[in-house]
């Protein structure tokens, strides 16, 4: 299945980057600033990135509020449920790399636009899954697709920075996370407004659609500034490419403590009822949002390296609010500490891929996103161990400690 699922979506990729170089060659108009066509200016561009990128969040988040449904709807325990989303996530792991040397052959915007329309129509799929085995197919193709968006946007995201100058992918992930709070509250809105959950869910993915049909025509054709190195390479990532990725597993690890292990924490440690745990991840994904769209000009005044170094040391400070201060306030104050922290990592570490001597930003960019979502997936897994074996204060500690590490390696995003 995960054979034929990723030949049909090359084969689609293909006929798309060849609509897309027929259309370019009929309408764009030589533009004398890098090479863009007239009809895809660079604001247009950034605009277009901006758009897919909340596209992703809306789409990623929308299926959050399904959860409980899927659930109650096909029976599922538990350990059911745990084993169906780890196919999701598995699923865009698995497309991650197969993507990136995608992108490279084909350019980004093909991918962009194929794998967004098609992770669109996941989601009335998620919505009417009749049997687990069915739920099971979308949540693959789901993550498939995902997976494929993701590194197909960040790559172009480089592409559009470097021919910008400035500082941009904050402002790109913050668009992301402003989509992932968006996402859950309009499918939540929707079931409370009595719609059925299919078409709240088809009424989600029909204006993500117009979107991604809309943002198509601005989106840069192929990556402009790409030296001749990066197009005529192709092989193993860039050994940095592997520790930058290693440093995405670390941030990714602390994003995946906050939303598996936040309210648990609240509940067990601080004294929260089960129905008020959720602040402590609110409170940590709006910060987290906020940072990142503030990120950018920080970034441009201060640098990358100042960026996930203070980053780093605000997110320790975070964890090790929560994990020692007594009190609700203090762990909320922690999670807003997090939520700042590491709301620039990530995108520092993306931009620095993209940017690597000798190796497509694409394949760079993947090999980042792969490692970095290992750690999302593995990391609440490791993080109950740890707490089964201590405490989960001591477990919250040691993501601490990795941190630490991102912040004494920050140096390598200027290489």
């Amino acid at each position: 299945m995960i054979v034929t699922v990723l030949h049909v979506f090359a084969r689609l990729c293909t006929v798309a980057r060849v609509l897309s170089l027929q259309e370019s060659a009929v309408k764009a108009i030589p533009d004398p600033v890098q090479g863009l066509p007239e009809a895809r200016s660079l604001g247009a561009a950034r605009r277009a990135t901006r758009v897919i990128f909340l596209v992703s969040g809306i789409g990623m988040s929308a299926w959050a509020p399904m959860v409980p449904y899927a659930k109650a709807r096909l029976g599922l325990d538990d350990a059911q449920l745990g084993l169906a989303l780890l196919v999701f996530g598995g699923g865009s792991m698995l497309s991650m790399p197969f993507v990136g040397w995608l992108a490279h052959k084909l350019g980004n915007r093909a991918l962009i636009v194929v794998s967004g329309l098609l992770m669109c129509l996941a989601l009335p799929a998620l919505a009417m899954a009749s049997s687990i085995a069915m739920l099971v197919a979308a949540l693959f193709y789901f993550g498939v697709m995902l997976g494929a968006v993701d590194v197909a946007m960040n790559a172009h995201a480089v592409d559009v920075e470097r021919l910008d100058g400035g500082r941009l992918m904050s402002g790109f992930h913050g668009l992301f996370s402003v989509g992932g709070l968006t996402g859950a509250a309009v499918v939540s809105g929707l079931l409370a407004m009595g719609l059925s959950l299919p078409i709240a869910a088809t009424a989600v993915a029909v204006v993500l659609l117009s979107l991604v049909l809309w943002l198509r025509r601005d989106l840069l054709d192929d990556a402009p500034v790409a030296t001749e190195t990066e197009k005529s390479t192709f092989g193993m990532p860039h050994a940095l490419a592997w520790l930058l990725g290693l440093m995405c597993f670390a941030s990714f690890l602390a994003e995946g403590a906050m939303l598996d292990w936040s309210a648990v924490f609240l509940r067990d440690f601080r004294g929260f009822a089960a129905a008020s745990a959720g602040f402590g991840y609110a409170c940590f994904s709006v910060a987290m949002a906020l940072g990142r769209l503030t990120g950018d000009r920080l970034i441009a005044r201060f640098g990358p390296v100042w960026a996930v170094r203070t980053g780093a040391a605000l997110a320790v400070a975070g964890f090790l609010m929560v994990a020692l201060a007594p009190g609700a306030f203090a762990a909320l104050g922690g999670f807003v500490l997090i939520g700042l922290g590491a709301s620039n990592i990530v995108p520092v570490m993306f931009s620095a891929a993209g940017r690597l001597p000798g190796t497509p930003p694409a394949i760079a960019i993947a090999t980042a996103t792969t490692l970095g979502y290992a750690g999302l997936l593995s990391g609440p897994a490791l993080i109950g161990f740890v707490a089964h074996a201590s405490s989960l204060p001591a477990a919250f500690a040691a993501v601490a400690g990795l941190l630490v590490l991102v912040g004494l390696s920050a140096r390598i995003v200027q290489r």
